[in-house]
C-alpha cells in the first residue's frame, strides 16, 4: 500500500485502502501499523488535521483493531 508522507513529529506516513477500509500509519521510528475499519471520512480528516499525532491519539489508537507490519 503507498503511504503518502506527512508533516509530523510523530509520523512519517499514512496509507489508506478505500475497498478494504485499511488504515496504515508509518511512524518516524520506522515501526508500521495497520488498522481495519477505518472510514475514508476518518482517514481525510487524519491527512488533514494540523496535528496528526494528536488525531491519531485520539481517533485512532484505541478505537480500531490493529495490527504491526513486519
Amino acid at each position: 500500500m503507498f503511504r503518502e508522507p506527512v508533516d509530523s513529529e510523530s509520523i512519517a506516513a499514512i496509507g489508506y485502502d478505500d475497498d478494504a477500509e485499511v488504515l496504515e500509519v508509518e511512524f518516524v521510528s520506522g515501526a508500521v501499523y495497520r488498522y481495519r475499519g477505518v472510514s475514508q471520512d476518518v482517514h481525510e480528516d487524519f491527512l488533514q488535521a494540523p496535528s496528526k499525532g494528536a488525531y491519531f491519539n485520539r481517533h485512532i489508537r484505541d478505537a480500531y483493531a490493529w495490527e504491526q507490519v513486519k
